[in-house]
């Protein structure tokens, strides 16, 4: 990063004699030409001693070329220069100063696109410049202040924006336009050389051989060129509008002869006064012939009216007969609607009693396999001890009949035995009441999986039942894709076919329609479910036109549909055209009703819905929560009866009643939705009957392992008994000894005395068991006849409720026709009150028409006159009037036609004439403005040439060389002329002669030229002094400080590879010295770059 320094704060008076000395030194060369050039230079130090507009205060860089941060370089308003090795940046400033104030970039020679400028590896660009704005040639400086900030953005793509900013940081504008106008009013032109001379400017118009290229570098650097240009775009100009004078000349002409013309016709035009008045006089009389006519028409429509208004009576008659009717029917309607609700009250109220006893019905269930199972247990103990008497009984005979004698030793070891055969007695026992208890929980376990083995063996019945209805509903549509029809049924096609047979043999007056769901297809796909819900069964239901038909529908129904599953008839009369229902139906601006969300095919169907179902007062709203805003809110809309969500809920304006229905089964559009959807539905089916299925084999094999164990446990304690009464044997044996005889022979008879008392008891204990399992099971059954009861009052409800729904269903038919008649009355009266209010505004309509002609009479003539002849033949004879006129105009032409040509004639004529005359002055004027301009233009570019020629030999002086510039201005050449020596010693050279430095040196005194006699608040030289060795060096940089001194108003910025230790310490010098790069650093990949340039 380049660092921000130094300011010198004073400057030695030994480097301030040195400069006044080595200018003395050559001041006794000037003549009064240079006098007077450089009075004209201190003249204007003298204005502003310090630049107060257009001037650099500051450069910031980030992220730009192959630098993270540059600056900010806060530069001197006078002179400055930019030190630093190659590649610290000092190129880059120059480029950013460019690029930064608007200029392309192609015009730095560094990149041909903006992306270019981003480092690598960054996403964006910035640029920040500050424009010193002070004085009375401030732009703005109560918006901007004494300072404008210009910052802009380039990204990565290329593109860029602009931010201009007030001296404390307010953005001011972001747009271009601003900053044009800025630099036009501080006279910053970037893309002159003069402003910013860039190495590679320098290369391509300075150290060209070429003299044309010199020349136009000075053209360019004056502006002359741009002046130029402009000279050449005006003379072009006025080519054209010379040739359009011409043009306009001969079209003059043109219009001059067509002026004459129509002037000599119009002076012969004539008049025809007399037919005109008798054409007004008819006129007169068309005007009041028309008004009687017009009473003549009104009079048979008030006679008319008044003969329809009589009849309104008859047609309120009928609407009084019809709703008579209609009230009967809905009192029926009512009846029957009460008593089946009281029948479904009652089959509610057998519901909950049914649950109970059916519960109860379980618990004595299980309470009779308990006391089963108690039973058993006490018959098997029964057993036991019988088998244990037995032996006993045995036992003490064998004892009573023993009589040997045992030794001392040997009663020692018939007691030890006899101790461990009681410890393997006990331990049987033990494990015998363990067997027990296991085998109660494994008779508990079975009972259990028993009851849930039933459980879902009716769940398997269940699923299976709707499994098959799934994939019968799957496979009508599979088959409907074929035929919709079966959509419906796979016996409605085969139906259908009869029907029509039927029909052709003649059994039908008008063919029945149906299914009416065949003929609806919703408009949105989504409401469709909406549809179902609301029109239900009339899906499926049939219209026909007369009972005789209904009744042979009927007798075809009974052999192709199941009892039970027959659609319903509807009689109604067939219409070719739909119901006007627009007087009658819902209108909302949001939501459309059913009529309107249908497309109908057949008039009949959308007449029976709007007669069965009144579709056209029914509105679809697909949010319940909207639904519920619309109908239950303080003002449902008019005609509005309910609405239906997209869910297929119910809504009333005081009700919500949700779908039983999930997806739509007919009207559905998408059918292989549908069908993907059945068939997700048969295969979760599946899944949960297979899981079902499992989980009852899972069942089935817990009850085998259960009873598996109860078998072997069983097996088990027959075992341990067996042992027991062997192990008691054994004891027995081993007592039987002749001392303890008697002892034995007693304890063995109380034993068995106790185990009689035992068995008394069992016996006991399985008789109350078995009176406990016979009251249980008399309960059991008791409470499995009241279930059986209970089903069979229900069933009995249901089979009463289906015919009472049967009846209602006939009455609700009842009331629909009754309620059809009566809107057909009342339709009929509201056409006969439409046609009479029609009459009466026909009648009005005429009236105030004939009011109308009536004034219309009266404006043309002002008393009526009675007319006896007929409105045609007046018009007849005007007619032949106006043919008569027209002909007359033929022959002489139309006098208002004749005059308006005349009029635009005159008028194109002498607008062409003002045009022409206009454009003359105007080239007139132009000639002679752009001659004048032409003489100021040579004359400025011979004085700017002369000043240019005096101030580079005044400069080359300074060396002690000799010099001129030859301007060719004809041919558009410049060729510079130096002689290093004295002038009187060697002729003079092209600078190609000169040494490298020599002829940098040359350049340096062209630039200085150029500056004297251009304008710009700054200007910016890069590396000026890289071919000069040490003395041309020295005097260029005097030249330069010279330059500056007396320029203070202006700001230079010079940038040199050199370190300018040498320079005077002055408060008008600054040096910014750019830090060294760093090791590693990139390069950018710039195109079109002279291989001998320097990398910056």
């Amino acid at each position: 990063m380049g660092k921000r320094k130094e300011e010198s704060v004073s400057k030695p008076r030994s480097h301030k004699r040195q400069r006044q000395e080595f200018t003395d030194e050559h001041s006794d060369g000037l003549n009064d030409e240079e006098n007077l050039l450089f009075s004209f230079d201190s003249n204007l130090s003298s204005v502003s001693t310090v630049g107060e507009v257009g001037i650099i205060e500051s450069i910031q860089l980030k992220n730009f070329m192959c630098h993270s941060m540059l600056g900010p370089f806060q530069f001197g308003s006078n002179l400055n220069f930019v030190v630093g090795n190659n590649g610290s940046g000092k190129s880059s400033v120059l480029t950013a100063l460019i690029v930064g104030l608007g200029g392309k970039a192609t015009a730095t020679n560094r990149g041909s696109s903006l992306k270019m400028f981003v480092k690598t590896g960054a996403t964006s660009a910035d640029i920040s410049i500050t424009l010193r704005n002070q004085g009375r040639d401030a732009f703005k400086p109560e918006v901007y202040g004494d300072s404008i900030i210009v910052n802009q953005h380039i990204t990565l793509e290329g593109s860029r924006s602009y931010r201009l900013k007030s001296k404390s940081g307010t953005v001011v504008s972001s747009k271009k336009e601003e900053l044009l106008g800025i630099l036009d009013h501080f006279n910053i032109q970037v893309d002159n050389p003069m402003s910013v001379l860039t190495q590679e400017m320098s290369k391509h118009f300075l150290q060209s051989k070429n003299e044309g290229d010199k020349y136009k570098f000075f053209m360019k650097a004056t502006q002359l060129e741009q002046m130029k240009e402009d000279y050449s775009y005006i003379m072009k100009t006025k080519e054209n509008t010379s040739l359009q004078i011409e043009q306009g000349e001969e079209r003059l002409q043109e219009l001059k002869q067509l002026y004459n013309e129509k002037k000599e016709r119009y002076k012969s035009i004539g008049y025809v006064n007399e037919m005109r008045n008798h054409l007004e006089e008819l006129k007169h009389k068309m005007a009041w012939a028309v008004v009687g006519e017009m009473e003549r028409e009104i009079q048979p429509i008030r006679e008319g009216i008044r003969a329809e208004e009589g009849n309104t009576e008859k047609f309120d008659q009928k609407l009084e007969e019809c709703q008579v009717k209609l009230n009967e029917a809905e009192e029926k309607y009512k009846t029957i609607q009460e008593k089946l609700g009281t029948i479904n009250e009652e089959a509610e109220t057998l519901q909950p009693r049914c649950i109970l006893l059916k519960a109860d019905v379980q618990a004595r269930r299980k309470a009779v396999n308990e006391a089963e199972v108690l039973y058993n247990r006490v018959k098997t103990e029964l057993k036991r001890l019988g088998k244990d008497d037995e032996q006993l009984r045995n036992r003490i005979e064998e004892m009573k009949n023993s009589a040997n004698r045992v030794s001392v030793p040997e009663k020692m070891e018939k007691q030890r035995k006899i101790a461990q055969l009681k410890e393997k007695l006990q331990a049987f026992h033990n494990e015998e009441v363990m067997i027990g208890q296991q085998m109660d929980q494994f008779q508990q376990a079975i009972y259990k999986h028993k009851e849930e083995d039933a459980k879902l063996r009716r769940e398997e019945g269940d699923m299976k039942q709707e499994l098959d209805a799934k994939q019968k509903q799957l496979r009508e549509l599979r088959d409907s894709k074929t035929n919709i029809f079966k959509r419906f049924g796979q016996h409605v096609p085969s139906f259908l076919e009869a029907v029509e047979t039927a029909y052709r043999q003649g059994h039908f007056k008008r063919k029945p329609v149906g299914p009416l769901g065949a003929f609806i297809h919703p408009k949105d796909a989504e409401l469709s479910l909406a549809i179902e819900s609301c029109l239900k069964s009339l899906v499926q239901a049939f219209c026909c036109d007369n009972h005789s038909d209904e009744r042979v529908l009927q007798q075809l129904m009974t052999n192709h549909y199941p009892r039970g599953l027959r659609p319903s008839i509807i009689v109604n009369k067939f219409q070719d055209k739909v119901y006007d229902v627009r007087h009658r139906g819902v209108h909302h601006p949001e939501f459309p009703s059913v009529l309107t969300a249908l497309e109908i095919d057949d008039p009949v169907v959308a007449n029976c819905l709007i007669d069965m179902r009144g579709i056209e007062k029914i509105l679809l709203i697909k949010s319940s929560r909207k639904a519920r805003e619309v109908m239950q809110s303080n003002n449902p809309p008019r005609n509005c009866r309910e609405a239906f969500t997209v869910e297929g809920d119910q809504v009333f304006d005081r009700r919500y009643y949700s779908s039983d229905y999930r997806r739509p089964k007919y009207l559905s559009k998408n059918v292989e939705a549908e069908i993907n959807h059945l068939e997700s539905e048969v295969a979760n089916r599946k899944a949960q009957l297979t899981a079902c299925q499992r989980h009852l084999y899972s069942i089935q094999n817990e009850i085998r392992r259960n009873e598996d164990h109860l078998h072997r446990h069983r097996q088990h304690q027959k075992e341990l008994q067996i042992k027991i009464r062997t192990t008691k044997a054994e004891i027995a044996d081993l007592e039987n000894t002749e001392e303890n005889q008697s002892v034995d022979i007693r304890i063995l008879e109380d034993v068995s005395e106790e185990n009689k008392k035992k068995m008394e008891s069992a016996k006991k204990e399985m008789q109350e068991q078995s009176r406990r399992m016979e009251e249980l099971n008399n309960i059991l059954q008791e409470a499995e006849k009241r279930f059986e009861e209970i089903k069979e009052k229900i069933h009995q409800v249901e089979e009463i409720a289906g015919p009472i729904k049967d009846e209602l269903s006939k009455a609700d038919s009842e009331v629909e026709n009754r309620k059809r008649r009566w809107q057909h009355y009342e339709d009929r009266k509201k056409e006969h009150l439409a046609c009479i209010k029609k009459h009466k505004e026909l009648l009005a309509a005429k009236e105030k028409e004939l009011e109308e002609k009536t004034a219309q009479a009266r404006q043309i003539y002002a008393e009526r006159i009675e007319v006896s002849r007929t409105v045609k033949s007046l018009d007849a004879e005007m007619n032949r009037l106006r043919e008569r006129i027209n002909s007359e105009k033929n022959h002489h032409g139309n006098r208002e036609e004749i005059i308006q040509q005349f009029l635009d004639a005159k008028e194109r004529y002498e607008d062409a004439n003002i045009k022409v005359k206009n454009l003359k002055r105007f080239i007139m004027l132009l000639e002679e403005i752009m001659t004048q301009r032409f003489r100021i233009y040579r004359q400025f570019l011979r004085l700017l040439s002369l000043r240019c020629k005096l101030y580079f030999d005044y400069l080359l002086r300074i060396r002690a060389c000799c010099g001129k510039i030859l301007f060719d201005h004809k041919n558009e050449t410049l060729s510079i002329t130096v002689q290093p020596g004295e002038e009187d010693k060697a002729a003079l050279n092209d600078v190609r002669s000169l040494s490298g430095g020599e002829r940098s040196f040359s350049t340096v005194c062209f630039i200085l030229s150029l500056w004297s006699i251009t304008e710009s608040p700054f200007r910016c030289l890069d590396e000026f002094d890289v071919y000069m060795d040490m003395v041309n060096r020295r005097i260029a940089m005097d030249m330069i400080l010279k330059v500056a001194d007396s320029q203070r108003h202006r700001q230079f910025i010079l940038l040199t590879p050199q370190s300018m230790s040498s320079l005077p310490t002055s408060s008008h010098i600054r040096i910014l010295r750019m830090q060294d790069p760093e090791r590693g650093q990139t390069q950018l990949n710039f195109h079109n770059r002279n291989e001998e340039e320097e990398d910056d």
